[in-house]
């Protein structure tokens, strides 16, 4: 009696509400070649909207099928309109959120009605080829500052993207030299080519407590490369993808009889499935489609065995130059045997108490092992002394490593006051470059920016408090979903939100993040640094900054307005978040303040 009843006012309630858009369901349902639609129930809203929008996906797949049907020849019927499916589905998390959808009924016996124009369905796929096409100029853009590892992530999303696209063999792109191509075929030569061009090759090979570590120099055209990621094959599986540092990588092996093998097996990685999760979109398509191999992406170094020596400071280094250069020298050899030794406290008298604090966070990232300290760097800055590039990697739990290359602050009783992770070559390089700027200016830029980026890696909360003022406008960003516009219902379906918070909710918010992740990690891939007015050390930084941690990662740009006319206590007035667009001159910069 219970199901009888339940059903005669589901079948009313029906009949009644059919009755307010009978006109409207019948008229889709009667214009197939206007309409495309589906339709289904359940228990909660949520639930039949599901069901719904499953029909419509099944109806779109079958009918862009012969757009796919190149990319998957030797599949049986069933075969290939299963994976049609399933491509069609990663469009559904974002853009067919956003069909025009009628409540049939309400729950507990809830009926939803989805539907799309056929007109409509293009937009769909235009918006991903937009995005295709962005990261493969990323890609290009990447490459000219030997940002390998960038190069190689971009130009694979958009080829794994392109796979998702009914235009996968017919697409072309205006490339960064103003030639027209065919993205597929280009993508998958772009690739190729940057693997032929990488060279790996041994460096010198160390040994402690029964760790063999061989250093390894990746270059391109003959160049250091900014960034490479890479793995190893240790004689019985692959190690965790490591991330390498303006050309330097490294291999270990562990045990007592651990030798290094005549041939180590490079792989180069490309996919970066982990940083995918910066954009929801690309993770769907990811998860859904077959990874694309390249054979070329495998390397065979020969390896060479040799002793360590003690570090000779270079002769002639620019800017950087100081005195008593082999004084410092043997200061960082010693805190490199008390790293790799694990004996920290030999050298706490080295520190001052905040540094030596610094030292222990350091360590305490991931687990740290000092690879190169042959090739430091001294300058004077004022009355300071600053000690950089010791190689350094640090490897997580989650099977993540990074190589960091470490510079150490000495105040003028030569105690080490802090510790940062520097700067890239060529974001070091364009600000050192910078001729417009004195000397001291130069280096006091790289000096702010580097603790900026460490405080974050260190979770140096005492540090960012004291560095942004009481009044400083911090704007945070991210992206807010709308409901689209009845009259274009593709029309993009985002605005970008943005939340002015005051220092206190900033350093607040900035607390529990830190407290939720195992490791931070950002990569600044592009910079632009405005000096303001005349006789002031006020700059607009402007970075792209790709962040990464255990459990969130994004990309955007970041930008600061920072008073360093008092070195020592910088002040940062401005800071600003906005995530990756394609129009830079919608960007934040020193006019807008």
């Amino acid at each position: 009696m219970k199901y009888f009843i339940s059903t005669l006012f589901f079948f009313s309630h029906i009949f009644l509400v059919g009755i307010l858009h009978a006109q409207t369901l019948s008229e889709i349902k009667a214009q197939p070649e206007i309409y495309i639609w589906g339709e289904g129930g359940g228990t909660t809203l949520r639930v039949a909207d599901q069901y719904a929008l499953q029909f419509l996906i099944g109806q779109i797949s079958t009918t862009v099928q012969s757009e796919f049907s190149y990319n998957y020849q030797g599949l049986n019927q069933k075969e290939f309109k299963e994976k049609v499916n399933i491509i069609i589905n990663t469009y559904s998390q974002a853009t067919l959120h956003n069909t025009e959808r009628i409540v049939v009924s309400n729950e507990p016996d809830a009926w939803v009605f989805r539907y799309i124009k056929r007109s409509e369905i293009a937009k769909v796929f235009a918006e991903r080829l937009e995005k295709i096409k962005s990261f493969a100029s990323l890609a290009q853009a990447a490459e000219q500052n030997s940002q390998i590892a960038d190069a190689l992530r971009y130009y694979y999303w958009s080829l794994v993207l392109l796979k998702s696209h009914p235009e996968v063999n017919s697409a072309k792109y205006v490339n960064l030299q103003n030639n027209e191509v065919l993205l597929f075929t280009w993508l998958s030569a772009q690739m190729n080519r940057l693997f032929s061009e990488i060279s790996i090759s041994a460096g010198k090979s160390t040994e402690n407590n029964n760790l063999k570590t061989l250093s390894l120099i990746v270059n391109i055209d003959g160049k250091p490369v900014s960034n490479f990621d890479y793995s190893y094959w240790n004689g019985r599986d692959w190690s965790p993808i490591i991330s390498a540092k303006d050309g330097l990588a490294y291999a270990e092996f562990a045990g007592e009889k651990a030798e290094l093998p005549e041939l180590l097996k490079i792989k180069a990685e490309y996919i970066f499935e982990s940083e995918a999760i910066i954009d929801r979109e690309l993770q769907d398509v990811m998860s859904n489609v077959e990874p694309i191999p390249f054979r070329n992406s495998y390397f065979n170094v020969k390896t060479l065995a040799s002793k360590t020596e003690v570090p000779k400071p270079k002769e002639d280094l620019g800017l950087f130059s100081s005195e008593n250069t082999m004084f410092y020298a043997q200061i960082i050899q010693e805190i490199t045997k008390a790293i790799n030794s694990k004996q920290y406290s030999l050298v706490k008298n080295m520190f001052t108490n905040q540094g030596f604090d610094m030292f222990t966070k350091l360590i305490s990232y991931g687990n740290a092992y000092v690879l190169d300290y042959q090739n430091i760097e001294i300058a004077k800055l004022n009355n300071k002394t600053v000690c950089r590039s010791l190689k350094m990697n640090f490897k997580f739990k989650n099977n993540k490593e990074f190589v960091e290359s470490v510079v150490f602050h000495f105040n003028e009783n030569n105690l080490i006051e802090s510790i940062t992770f520097g700067l890239s070559q060529n974001a070091l390089t364009s600000i050192l470059n910078n001729e417009y700027w004195d000397e001291t200016s130069r280096l006091v830029l790289v000096d702010f920016l580097e603790h900026y980026k460490t405080a974050y890696a260190l979770k140096r909360l005492d540090y960012l408090q004291s560095i942004f003022a009481d009044d400083a406008l911090i704007i945070t960003g991210y992206i807010l979903k709308v409901k689209s516009d009845p009259d274009n219902i593709y029309k993009k379906s985002e605005i970008v939100k943005y939340n002015r918070l005051t220092k206190e909710q900033y350093i607040k918010k900035l607390t529990y993040s830190f407290g939720s992740k195992e490791f931070i990690n950002i990569k600044f891939e592009e910079s632009k640094v405005k000096k303001g007015g005349i006789g002031n050390n006020i700059y607009g930084v402007q970075i792209k900054q790709n962040y990464y941690s255990s459990n969130y990662g994004d990309t955007g740009y970041l930008f600061l307005i920072v008073d360093l006319n008092n070195p020592q206590e910088p002040i940062i007035h401005v800071r600003t978040w906005q995530p990756n667009q394609n129009l830079k001159e919608n960007l934040y910069n020193l006019s807008d303040f």
